[in-house]
Formats: structure tokens, C-alpha cells, sequence
């Protein structure tokens, strides 16, 4: 069974940009396109662990600051040569207002 907890509203994040949220599980990264899509991603690059909410969103893929490693947002998987990814977590747009997932751990892609 999900568990769902309101994190704000779409609003709160710029557009191409991305707010974090605390939950049990760790921090989580929410991303909003230019085109008002919405992904969370825990905030954690596969790579060495860069924050992936102060990375540049192009699309629906983000870069993180370290390094330049390219994450999808949609699926959490580097397109990098030795690859990897982080885990990606539901969140949903209901009428303006996001809920996001709090039981990430069930989450792990890949």
C-alpha cells in the first residue's frame, strides 16, 4: 500500500528547477520541466553521490553539479560509460498540489 504525504504545490518549484523534501527514507529531489511534468528522485547522483536537486534540468533529464553525469528523471538511470542509477519515487500532481510517495525504499530501479 503507498503512502502519500502533500509536499507543497507545483508552484513552489521553478520551472527547470527542483525543491527537496525530507522523508524517513532520506532526501528526496522534486523536479518540475519546462513543461510543469513533475519526478522525484532520491537526491543522491550514482556516481559519487552529487545533490542532484543543484544540477541543471534540461527535458526530462538533469546533470548533476559534480561531475556532469546525466540522469533521467523519469526512470532514475545514468547515461554514463559504467552506467547506474538512483532510486526513482512516485509523486503526482492533483490539481496543482504534488504528493509524494513517502516508501521509497520499495522504490530501487534497475
Amino acid at each position: 500500500m503507498m503512502e502519500w504525504i502533500e509536499i507543497g504545490g507545483l508552484d513552489d518549484i521553478p520551472r527547470r528547477g527542483a525543491r527537496t523534501v525530507e522523508t524517513p527514507q532520506g532526501e528526496v529531489a522534486v523536479f518540475r520541466t519546462h513543461d510543469d511534468e513533475v519526478f522525484a528522485l532520491v537526491n543522491r547522483c550514482p556516481h559519487r553521490g552529487g545533490p542532484l536537486s543543484e544540477g541543471i534540468v534540461a527535458g526530462r533529464k538533469v546533470a548533476c553539479p559534480l561531475h556532469n553525469w546525466v540522469i533521467d528523471l523519469n526512470t532514475g538511470m545514468a547515461e554514463a560509460p559504467d552506467e547506474g542509477c538512483t532510486t526513482s519515487v512516485a509523486v503526482r500532481n492533483d490539481a496543482g498540489r504534488l504528493w509524494l510517495e513517502v516508501t521509497v525504499a520499495q522504490r530501487k530501479v534497475g
